[in-house]
């Protein structure tokens, strides 16, 4: 009932957008727009603040670097600013319509005279949207990494809310959620598996990033398709003016970038690639009867075109692999073994700018994800072939539509279809003497979407933002059709301290089987059917941001609520790897193998950071529980997730003296993870139950038979970093760099085990050091 009143209340506050354009003041009014660049690059910048100061007019661009603004006739003083770029004064005397076009050029980060007055970009208490986080590409490259590679993921993970899956891996967990409900976009195009290393690093190549931007809640309703959170990741355009370049070399893998002018202001270039080389590393220290390598590469290019002002082509690829193998030998009898995985992404977009007021891109998406193993064994002349593989294959296409009607709207509205052709099981196995075998499981989906949002400043203090969204998704003769109603709203009660809050209904319609939870390979995707209903959530959130103009820092802290209804966990017992009967040898279809159930997700999250300076950084920490209920597990109980942490926190603290050095440091905390262990029936032959472990709880630890039933120690560690800069010219820079993972040793846990009846723990990454080198070109 209450959702079909939030629903009701939503369509007739859309509804009467009409009637609030159609008023028309006697005041005469003009529009300016056009787009911001970045000097000496062209690279369109997003989210910059153009506005007129003491006042309350003002917008940002686009993603693509667009704006609008509408404002009454006469002289104006016009400010354009971006934290990390000089600020823009220009006065203008608007008599008619105008297009203006800016080009910003980058500050010195470590200095002081950026003006930060104003700054909409960075100030959290003037923008309606909250639970949205940001990270720039340059704090990522300061931040200390394991072994040396600078990671998106290991970054965010640092924000609060968002919390890592195991020791090391990049897997990411958002209020509560699983990896799955986790939408990844790279240039519009969603990402399945955003691992390398099995979940040690992810995919993503932090040398072609333009920009990251992270929703936790208050989903925008142009999002949709996922329940926990929506990672965005736009890469550069490349360089209109002149050949640039980055080579970054490492201890386990090197990377390269390239970016330029085909046509100079016209038509531009980028392409980097990454390729670990641990396999050739470990070739010297193997024996010569089992001979094992894994390597990853990245590759990304991307072609910018510009026809003239108002029409622009993007043409993004990725591509990236994952190899493992290995050959046995023993007396004439081979075994050789290999897994393979990856993704590619291929983006086509079409900017068109039909007015001053009017903004359209379209999309053609395709992106693909494969897991398969390949195993050839010789035994005694007889050859055993066995290949198996899973994916998925999307084809989409998406219109987004921004219309800026005047200074107190600013709409978006769209429209996407997306074609899923899963692949659970594919398999052949072909044995001497015997009948071979051939299985093939498919499934197709369609999945489409309709959005309408609007961020509506309805006075000088307080801003609205309702949404809309209606999904359908196809599967055989079986339909879902839903509303998503979203809405955040946002009162100023002093110019730097703003109450917000918000509300979200999201559906998810593809799922991923995982008995690991940190997605590794053998995680499988799926879609909704006949049987399998879409996954649902509803958050609610309040928080209150407060912005210290004058020192650069800003606080925010939130609490959320959400539930979530028809989530998925393998049966007890089932995995990918049993998907037949091994008893019988039949096989089994996927969907006989999974259950659904409920879940529930709350909690607090503090973020105190400082954005200018020499000394920048954050403090972030979270309170949060996160719990799930099936019917078939747990003898239909409540359960605490596997990553539910009652408390995380982390610090994180980039210093820049001067321009030649940069010092940083990470220290991170967090509550165990829960762990299924024996109960003391199933071990009542052993003595020491229940069982005692001084330095991993202080006392007596006794087992149930609860799932997750044991909490693992807490986790902690120190990671430290510094960087030693040489700029040979404007254009040439050199960087040392040199960090150490956890400095003190931590023995964090990485996973439990038995040993005569004790409870023993096994850790790893302790005490890392790293040295790499990069040249700018």
């Amino acid at each position: 009932m209450k959702t079909k009143q939030v629903i009701l209340a939503f369509w007739v506050i859309l509804m009467g957008f009409s009637k609030i354009f159609s008023q028309q003041k006697t005041v005469e009014k003009y529009t300016i727009s056009g787009y911001v660049k970045e000097s000496g690059s062209q690279e369109y910048l997003p989210a910059v603040s153009i506005y007129i100061p003491g006042s309350a007019v003002g917008t940002t661009t686009n993603d693509y670097g667009f704006f609008s603004l509408t404002i009454p006739k006469g002289t104006h003083e016009l400010i354009v600013s971006f934290i990390g770029y000089g600020t823009i004064k220009k006065s203008i005397d608007l008599t008619s319509d105008l297009a203006l076009n800016f080009d910003m050029k980058m500050e010195t980060e470590s200095l002081d005279e950026v003006i930060i007055d104003g700054d909409r970009r960075v100030n959290e208490s003037q923008v309606t949207q909250m639970s949205v986080v940001s990270i720039k590409p340059s704090e990522i490259e300061d931040i200390p990494a394991i072994l040396g590679e600078k990671d998106v993921i290991k970054a965010l993970q640092l924000l609060p809310g968002i919390q890592r899956g195991n020791e090391g891996s990049a897997g990411f967990f958002v209020r509560g959620g699983t990896p799955d409900q986790n939408l990844i976009i790279l240039d519009e195009a969603p990402v399945y598996n955003s691992n390398h290393l099995f979940g040690i690093f992810s995919v993503f190549n932090g040398d072609a990033i333009k920009s990251i931007e992270t929703f936790k809640g208050g989903f925008p309703a142009r999002f949709g398709g996922r329940l926990s959170s929506v990672l965005k990741i736009d890469t550069k355009n490349g360089n209109k003016e002149r050949l640039s370049g980055k080579i970054n070399v490492g201890l386990i893998s090197s990377s390269l970038l390239v970016e330029g002018p085909i046509k100079k202001g016209k038509t531009s270039f980028i392409f980097s690639g990454r390729r670990t080389y641990a396999d050739l590393l470990s070739k010297p220290f193997q024996k010569s009867d089992l001979k094992a390598g894994y390597y990853f590469t990245d590759l990304n290019f991307k072609i910018h075109h510009v026809f003239n002002e108002k029409n622009k082509l993007y043409w993004s690829n990725y591509f990236g692999q994952d190899k493992f193998h290995a050959v046995e030998k023993e007396a004439g009898d081979d075994l050789k073994t290999k897994l393979f995985w990856g993704n590619i992404t291929s983006t086509l977009r079409w900017n068109h700018q039909f007015s001053d007021k009017f903004f359209s891109n379209t999309s053609l998406i395709f992106s693909n994800y494969n897991f398969g193993i390949k195993v050839d064994e010789k035994f005694q002349n007889e050859i055993f072939k066995l290949k198996t593989n899973s994916g998925i294959n999307d084809y989409g296409i998406k219109a987004d539509f921004d219309y800026y009607p005047n200074p107190k709207h600013s709409i978006r509205f769209g429209l996407a279809s997306t074609y899923h052709n899963f692949v659970p099981k594919q398999s052949r196995i072909r044995e001497t003497g015997e009948s071979n075998s051939d299985i093939t499981q498919r499934i197709e989906s369609l999945e489409s979407a309709l959005y309408l949002e609007d961020d509506w400043k309805i006075t000088n203090t307080l801003s609205f933002s309702p949404g809309l969204r209606l999904t359908h998704f196809q599967f055989k003769s079986t339909d879902y059709l839903n509303l998503e109603p979203r809405a955040t709203i946002a009162w100023n009660v002093k110019p730097d301290l703003a109450l917000k809050a918000s509300y979200s209904k999201m559906n998810q319609y593809i799922h991923l089987l995982s008995n690991s939870g940190i997605g590794l390979p053998t995680d499988l995707w799926v879609s909704s059917t006949d049987q399998l209903k879409p996954q649902v959530s509803e958050q609610y959130a309040l928080g209150v941001a407060k912005d210290f103009m004058d020192d650069g820092y800003s606080i925010t802290v939130e609490g959320y609520y959400k539930k979530m209804d028809d989530v998925i966990a393998y049966k007890e017992g089932a995995s990918f790897l049993l998907l037949e009967d091994l008893g019988t040898g039949k096989e089994i279809d996927w969907e006989e193998n999974i259950t659904t159930g409920q879940g529930w997700a709350y909690g607090t999250e503090l973020l105190l950071r400082k954005k200018t300076g020499k000394l920048t950084g954050w403090l972030g920490y979270t309170l949060s529980w996160s719990e799930r209920q099936f019917d078939e597990l747990n003898q239909g109980r409540k359960f605490f997730a596997k990553y539910d942490r009652r408390h995380d926190v982390s610090l994180v603290g980039i210093y820049k003296p001067h321009d030649r050095i940069t010092l940083s440091g990470t220290w991170v905390f967090s509550s165990g993870n829960n762990f299924n262990l024996p109960d003391t029936e199933s071990l009542s032959n052993t003595s020491n139950f229940p069982i005692t472990i001084p330095d991993l709880s202080n006392g007596g630890t006794p087992f149930s038979t609860e799932r997750n039933n044991f909490r693992g120690e807490n986790y902690h560690r120190l990671d430290l970093g510094i960087q030693f800069h040489k700029r040979f010219s404007k254009n040439r820079e050199r960087t040392w760099g040199f960090s150490i993972y956890n400095i003190y040793g931590r023995k964090n846990p990485f996973y439990y085990y038995f040993d005569d009846a004790k409870l023993k723990k096994v850790s790893i990454l302790q005490f890392i050091p790293s040295i790499n080198y990069t040249y700018k070109f």
